[in-house]
C-alpha cells in the first residue's frame, strides 16, 4: 500500500510541464538572439565545440531533478504491515453534479466550488466512516472508491470541474444507482447517500431510484445547490478569463434555477433529508448531523498500519542527477575527448 504522508506537495508537479515549455521557448530565443549576433557560419565556428546532444540531456536531467526532488519531499510511504482493525462508523457516498449549471455563481463563488469547500470539511470531520465519491451529469462516474483514506478523497474531491465529464444533463437516477453499485451490501454497515445538485433537468427517474435505494436500506440525501431568484452562467474560455453567460438558441441569457421540488421528492422516496444551500451556508453540516444519529456497527478492516518512509531513494536520484549534471559541460572538454579517444583504442583493439 502506497500513501505520502505531505500528498499535497504533489500539486508541484503541475509546475513540470511550464519547465518543459519554458526550456523549449528559451532555446528557441536563443537561436534567433545568435542569429542575430553574428552569421550562422561564424557562429559555428565561435560555439564549435558546443553539443547539442548534452544540452539536450541536461535539460532532461532538470525535469528528472525535479520529478524526484517533488516526490522526495511528499514522502511515499510503502505499508508494510497488515492489521485487521475495528472500526464503528456508516458508508457514505457523495454525488456531485457537474453539469454547466453547476457554475452559476447565485452562491459564492459558484455552486460547484461551495460544494467542493463543504464536502472538504465534511471529510475532516469522519472518524471511522468511509467516503466515496461519484460524478455525475449526462452519464454517472466513480470518481473514488468507498474508502478510509481520507487524504486520497480531498485529492481526488480537488480535482472535480465541469470538464470532467463528457456528457452535460443532470441524471441524478444514474447517480444514484452507480451509489448504489458502490456499497459493499454484505458488510453490514449502514448506509447512506449524498446528492449535491441543483437538478434542473427534471429527472424524475431519479425518484424510483431513491426507492430502489431505501428497499436495500440506503438513505438519500440531497442538497440542493442554488438560490430560488437563480443566476446566469458564466463561460470562461481556456485561460480563465469571463467570455459573457450562456445563452439560448434566441439569445437570452440563460438563468439556472434550483428545482427544489424534485429535490424533496427525491429525499422523502429515500427517507432522507433535503436541506437547501446558500450563502450563509452549505447545509452539509445539516446532514452529517443526520448521518451521525445512523446506528454504527463494528465491523474489521484490514489494513495497512506500519508504514516506512521511501523518500532516501528519490532524494537520492534527485542528487545523482543533480551531480551527473553538474558534471557534464554543454561543450566539448579536454576530459569528453580523452574519453572518447581511449573508446575509439579499445574498438581498434577489438577489431584486431
Amino acid at each position: 500500500m502506497l500513501r505520502y504522508e505531505h500528498i499535497e506537495y504533489l500539486y508541484l508537479l503541475f509546475t513540470i510541464p511550464i519547465v518543459i515549455i519554458s526550456i523549449i521557448f528559451f532555446s528557441k530565443w536563443r537561436k534567433r538572439a545568435l542569429k542575430l549576433f553574428a552569421d550562422s557560419n561564424l557562429v559555428s565556428k565561435l560555439i564549435s565545440g558546443s553539443s547539442k546532444t548534452r544540452i539536450t540531456i541536461k535539460n532532461i536531467l532538470i525535469v528528472l531533478i525535479l520529478t524526484f526532488l517533488i516526490i522526495g519531499i511528499s514522502n511515499p510511504q510503502i505499508g508494510t504491515k497488515l492489521e485487521e482493525v475495528k472500526r464503528e462508523g456508516v458508508d457514505l457516498v457523495i454525488a456531485i453534479d457537474l453539469s454547466n449549471s453547476m457554475m452559476a455563481e447565485d452562491i459564492k463563488p459558484n455552486r460547484l466550488e461551495r460544494a467542493k469547500q463543504a464536502i472538504s470539511k465534511l471529510i475532516d470531520q469522519l472518524k471511522g466512516d468511509r467516503i466515496g465519491l461519484i460524478v455525475f451529469a449526462g452519464e454517472a462516474y466513480v470518481q473514488l472508491p468507498i474508502t478510509t483514506d481520507y487524504s486520497a478523497a480531498k485529492l481526488f474531491l480537488s480535482s472535480v470541474n465541469t470538464t470532467i465529464v463528457p456528457t452535460q444533463g443532470t441524471e441524478i437516477s444514474k447517480a444514484i444507482d452507480l451509489s448504489i453499485e458502490s456499497f459493499d451490501m454484505e458488510n453490514g454497515q449502514n448506509k447512506a447517500i449524498i446528492i449535491i445538485t441543483d437538478g434542473e433537468n427534471h429527472d424524475e427517474k431519479a425518484i424510483e431510484s431513491a426507492e430502489n435505494a431505501s428497499k436495500l436500506a440506503i438513505i438519500t440525501h440531497t442538497l440542493g445547490m442554488g438560490l430560488s431568484k437563480g443566476g446566469p452562467i458564466p463561460i470562461y474560455n481556456k485561460y480563465g478569463t469571463q467570455n459573457g453567460y450562456r445563452k439560448d438558441r434566441d439569445g437570452n441569457t440563460i438563468v439556472s434555477k434550483l428545482d427544489e421540488n424534485l429535490l424533496i421528492k427525491i429525499a422523502d422516496a429515500g427517507n432522507g433529508t433535503y436541506v437547501r444551500a446558500n450563502n450563509s451556508k452549505a447545509g452539509l453540516a445539516t446532514l452529517f448531523s443526520e448521518i451521525n444519529k445512523m446506528e454504527k456497527n463494528e465491523i474489521g478492516t484490514m489494513i495497512f498500519t506500519n508504514y516506512k518512509d521511501r523518500f532516501q531513494l528519490f532524494l537520492f536520484l534527485a542528487l545523482f542527477f543533480l551531480i551527473f549534471d553538474l558534471l557534464m559541460l554543454e561543450r566539448s572538454n579536454k576530459w569528453a575527448k580523452i574519453i572518447k579517444s581511449k573508446n575509439k583504442l579499445w574498438k581498434l583493439y577489438f577489431l584486431f
